[in-house]
Order: structure tokens, then C-alpha cells, then sequence
């Protein structure tokens, strides 16, 4: 077994990893510091929640000059966002206290006089975002003729957030004779063309978590759940409550999606919080201090502004829509699952996105198991659980239950014990929302299949019946002008709806509006669905045809 011992740390560092508790280094960690001590670059591929900053941060701090430092910086280190600066400057913090380490994040949304304050006072690491490093540079308050050794953190994000040509800017500034290190989870095509342009004879390193013992857990349970559009705000407060998670982001695509949500689960009662580029940066810490200090349990969240965020405490992560590339779904689990704590992974696919489920599979190599929304039955069943886990609790603490015998005494006298416990029971249940009679079944979507869709999706419907047989017509506010096709409809219907495409009836399609059979029992799920969803990219007025059209 590998020691920090063995990786031949100087004294000092290796007294800071015992006085926090680290007893050995994590497999990343054992291949990456030696490698890096002997001032090799490196290309890692590595999930998140593996130890890979110490794996970095130790060796820049191992080669720190004892004295004589100047005021400019000798490592530097690139992430892609405000949080993740903070994090990792702490963690050089915690590792280089006894050598005296200067370290400072600089990243927009900070009052950058404090930043240049501190860069004249002299650093010894800056931790930036790619924007406020060249910001700096421009100033010439940045430096870097001095920098020995440049890390590049969670690398494809920085590249999936634009910073691609920033990334370049700030390494042509940079001494050819530096070491170069370079981290990200995925290693897609871009990311190989800057490793080969700015490393030199890397090592190469790719690790993912640690592997899961027989008979084990995994650390992420990955599941998903097929549910139409117009159910998904149901279907989300429901498997929450069967979840019941300590604290969970909940990933959205857009800013309006992260509003609208939160606005709806804090109307189900839940202690929601969004989070979303379109806020401050004051804002955004209020939203973070909240969610760590348990005085909020859900994040709504887009991707961008949640990217590098660690919360201990998170248990779960929701992917409110299928991420549009896997490489996003790595990034989003790896947010739970780390330091050995099980995480859960939840999906909400609609019926048009299944195969998206299978291509992620294909790129992890893991398997998403697709389950079928709880039911009413499930829900009080976990209910039911929550309140026996609350009494089991209370019992086990003796929490001064002793002034509350002589209620049941005297109720004794009268019922027979076992009615009058259920009786306190079933308050106590009451009293913590344990009534589901409201609630109403969600319907159950099959992922869509080839065989499904129907042969209208080619071209034209079936003859029209005039909307009898139980079918009625649908107006959309979009038609040839728009691009609207017939598969267009079918496709946007049987994706967001229970329907299959065979259900779907006649389609007709004039320059400013399209007509579309449904079933009369459908009618109203189709209008909810598809006003809720956008065709061709864009949103469509929907509602029942006033008038029936001449033949």
C-alpha cells in the first residue's frame, strides 16, 4: 500500500494531510505526484470526486521556494467558474499552510480592487477563470514570466463554456520551458488537439472511481423515468418524496425552465432554490450559503452556473431533461458519489429521448435503469416508512416521553392499547403530510419504439372521419411557413403525450396553421403537452378547432 510517505513529500505538507485526516493517497493521486514531481506534464482523464486536486496541488506546492520568493506567481491554475476557484484555492490553503503559501482566486463577480490589492502585495498561486486572468493580464497586474507549472482543471468544461481562445491567450503569455498539466472527465476530440499543441511528452493518466467491491453498492445508482411533458412537474415531486434526498440538484436547460420550476415546487412545499446565470454573483453565494447550511434542500439549476460546485451534504442529482451530450450527464453525476458516499442519479426522459439514455450508456459504460414512476401506493407506502423512521427515532432517544403516560393511561382505561397507539400514530402521520388523497396516478409512458411510429410520419394521415369515432381536431399556430412538417406533429405529440403515433389521425398542414386528429380522450393532455414544449424551435398557440372546416 502506497504511503504519502512513499511519494516523498516534504515535511510539511505531509504534516497538513495528517492534521485533516488523509491516511493514504487515492489511486489518481499515486500516479499522478510522482510524475509531476519530477516536473513531467500530464494529461489526466478523471471523474470528478477522485481526488485530482491534491493530485495537482501537491506538487506545485512541493516545488515551492523555501524563500526568496518574488511577487509574481510560479503556478498557476485555470477552471471554468467562480465556484471552483474557491474550492481549489482552499485546498491549497489547507495543504500549504506551513510553507506560508500566497494563494489568490480572481474571477468575475468579485470587486477586482481587492484582487489587485493582493497581486501587488506578491502571490505565489492564482487560482482564475480564463475571462479575469486575461482581464488581469491586460492590466499587466497578471504576470506570468515567473509561472512554472500551469494547470488546467476540468478542461472540457472551460472548452464547452467558450473559453477555448481564451485558454490559448493566456498560455502563449506563459514560459515554453513550464509544466503543463492538463485534467477533464472526457477527452473529446478539441480537447486531444490542445493537449498535443501545449504538452510536451505527457504522462498519460485515466481514472475513473474507484472500482465497487462484490457485493457492494455503487456509489452513483443511476436510474431514469419515462414521463411526458406535461407530467414532468408531477412526476418530479413524486419520486422527491419517495427519494426523500438530503439535499439534490435539479438540472434544467434554460433559465425560464429553472424559474418556472422552483416557482412550482415551492408551491408543493418543497425548500427549492434557483441558480442560473441571469443572477448575481451576491445572489449566487446567498442561493450557495442557504443549501449548505440545510435551510434549503433543493437546487434548480442550470448548467453552467453549477459547474464546480461540491456540496457535502448533496445525495442526489435530477437530470429534469436527458442532457444533450453524455459528456454533460458525466459532469452532472459526478456531483454526487464522491469521497465514498452513495449518490443517486435520477432522469426524466420523455418518450422521444430514450434513445438518448442508450447513447449515454454507451459513452459510461454504465447501465441507467429505466423504472416506472412511483405510484399513489408508493408514495403512502414511503410515507407510512418516513413516519415509523420518526417514531423508531423518538423512542430510541427516550425524548422525555415519560409526561405523556398518563394520557395513555387513562385512554387505557377505556380502548384497548393497541387502538390508541394507531390512533397516536395516525396524528402523527397527519401531522407530517402523510395524506396522499389528492394526489392523482401518472400515467405510464412506454419509450417510444421503431414500431411506433407510424407511417404518417412519412407523409399524410389517414382519411378524415370528421372528427367522429371519438377523434377531435387540434389548431396549431404554426404551418409551412414555420418549416411544420407532418412528422413534425406526430413526432412533437406522441413525444410529449401519451399517445403513439398510430393514435394520431388526419394532419393537415396550411401556410400559417396545421390541423391534427387526436383522440377526444387525449384532447386535453395534447394541448397541456404541446404548450409546453416548442415545434420547429418555436412555441405554438394550441387549442381545439372552433369550427369544422368545408370538405
Amino acid at each position: 500500500m502506497t504511503t504519502f510517505i512513499d511519494l516523498a513529500l516534504r515535511a510539511e505538507l505531509l504534516r497538513a494531510l495528517t492534521d485533516l485526516g488523509y491516511e493514504e493517497p487515492t489511486p489518481i493521486q499515486t500516479e499522478a505526484i510522482p510524475p509531476l514531481l519530477e516536473g513531467r506534464d500530464l494529461l489526466g482523464q478523471a471523474a470528478t470526486g477522485t481526488g485530482k486536486t491534491a493530485a495537482f496541488a501537491l506538487p506545485v506546492l512541493q516545488r515551492l521556494p523555501g524563500e526568496g520568493r518574488s511577487g509574481d506567481p510560479v503556478g498557476l491554475v485555470l477552471v471554468p467558474t467562480r465556484e471552483l476557484a474557491v474550492q481549489v484555492s482552499q485546498a491549497f490553503h489547507r495543504y500549504g499552510r506551513e510553507l506560508g503559501v500566497r494563494v489568490l482566486p480572481i474571477y468575475g463577480g468579485q470587486p477586482i480592487g481587492r484582487q489587485l490589492q493582493a497581486l501587488d502585495r506578491g502571490v505565489d498561486i492564482v487560482v482564475a477563470t480564463p475571462g479575469r486572468a486575461l482581464d488581469h493580464m491586460s492590466r499587466d497586474t497578471l504576470r506570468l514570466g515567473g509561472v512554472a507549472t500551469v494547470v488546467l482543471d476540468e478542461a472540457d468544461e472551460m472548452l464547452d463554456m467558450g473559453f477555448a481562445e481564451d485558454i490559448e491567450a493566456i498560455l502563449e503569455q506563459t514560459p515554453e520551458g513550464r509544466q503543463t498539466v492538463l485534467f477533464s472527465a472526457t477527452m473529446p476530440p478539441r480537447m486531444a488537439a490542445i493537449a498535443k499543441r501545449h504538452l510536451r511528452d505527457p504522462v498519460r493518466i485515466e481514472m475513473g472511481r474507484a472500482p465497487v467491491a462484490p457485493g457492494e453498492a455503487p456509489p452513483v445508482r443511476q436510474s431514469a423515468y419515462v414521463v411526458a411533458r406535461a407530467h414532468k412537474p408531477a412526476a418530479l415531486g413524486r419520486v422527491l418524496d419517495v427519494e426523500a434526498p438530503t439535499a439534490a440538484i435539479v438540472f434544467c436547460r434554460t433559465r425560464e425552465e429553472v424559474d418556472q420550476l422552483t416557482e412550482t415546487l415551492n408551491g408543493r412545499g418543497y425548500r427549492a432554490e434557483a441558480l442560473h446565470g441571469g443572477m448575481s454573483q451576491e445572489q449566487r453565494d446567498r442561493v450557495m450559503g442557504r443549501l449548505r447550511a440545510s435551510t434549503a434542500d433543493l437546487l434548480i439549476a442550470t448548467d453552467v452556473a453549477a459547474r464546480g460546485l461540491d456540496v457535502e451534504q448533496l445525495t442526489h442529482v435530477v437530470n429534469y431533461d436527458v442532457p444533450s451530450a453524455p459528456e454533460a450527464y458525466v459532469h452532472r453525476v459526478g456531483r454526487v458519489g464522491r469521497a465514498g458516499r452513495e449518490g443517486v442519479a435520477i432522469t426524466l426522459a420523455e418518450p422521444r429521448e430514450h434513445r438518448m439514455l442508450k447513447a449515454i450508456e454507451r459513452v459510461t459504460g454504465q447501465r441507467i435503469a429505466v423504472e416506472k414512476i412511483p405510484t399513489v401506493a408508493d408514495l403512502r407506502a414511503r410515507r407510512l416508512e418516513l413516519t415509523r423512521a420518526a417514531l423508531h427515532e423518538s423512542l430510541l432517544a427516550d425524548d422525555d416521553l415519560e409526561r405523556f403516560r398518563v394520557v395513555v393511561e387513562t385512554l387505557t382505561d377505556e380502548f384497548d392499547i393497541l387502538d390508541v397507539a394507531l390512533a397516536a400514530v395516525k396524528l402523527a402521520h397527519d401531522a407530517t403530510g402523510g395524506d396522499v388523497e389528492d394526489e392523482e396516478e401518472i400515467p405510464h409512458v412506454p419509450a417510444r419504439s421503431r414500431e411506433d411510429r407510424s407511417p404518417r410520419a412519412q407523409g399524410g394521415g389517414r382519411p378524415s372521419q370528421g372528427g367522429g369515432g371519438g377523434m377531435t381536431r387540434l389548431f396549431l399556430g404554426l404551418g409551412r411557413s414555420a418549416g411544420v412538417r407532418p412528422q413534425d406533429l406526430v413526432g412533437a405529440i406522441a413525444g410529449e403525450s401519451g399517445l403513439r403515433g398510430r393514435d394520431i389521425g388526419a394532419i393537415e398542414i396550411a401556410d400559417r396553421f396545421s390541423l391534427v386528429e387526436v383522440p377526444e380522450r387525449a384532447a386535453e393532455e395534447v394541448i397541456a403537452a404541446l404548450r409546453g414544449t416548442t415545434i420547429k424551435g418555436r412555441k405554438a398557440t394550441v387549442r381545439r378547432e372552433r369550427y369544422t372546416r368545408p370538405r
